[in-house]
């Protein structure tokens, strides 16, 4: 995958589409979790730099699975149907 986004075809329903959203679950729990942390190190003033480029790297890793995990699901959701605008102007 050399970090290039992956994504199933089918119904949603199979195997591998659940075993998809249960990482996708744990993806984002694990983005909120690093966002707890980020609040407390950044209100503490014993936080070193090290320590706030190890955040910063995890927050990166993190936001980029979200930014994923959007994409992926945004396109699995259908455009609404559109009413002709010609007839509704009649």
């Amino acid at each position: 995958m050399d970090g290039k986004p992956c994504y199933l075809s089918g119904d949603g329903t199979g195997y591998i589409s659940r075993l998809a959203d249960e990482m996708e679950d744990a993806q984002l729990d694990m983005a909120a979790e690093i966002l707890g942390h980020a609040a407390d190190m950044l209100g503490d003033s014993r936080t070193t730099s090290a320590q706030l480029r190890f955040l910063a790297a995890r927050m990166s890793e993190a936001l980029r699975d979200a930014c994923r995990i959007a994409e992926s699901r945004g396109a699995r959701i259908p455009e609404p149907a559109c009413p002709d605008t010609d007839d509704a102007e009649e």
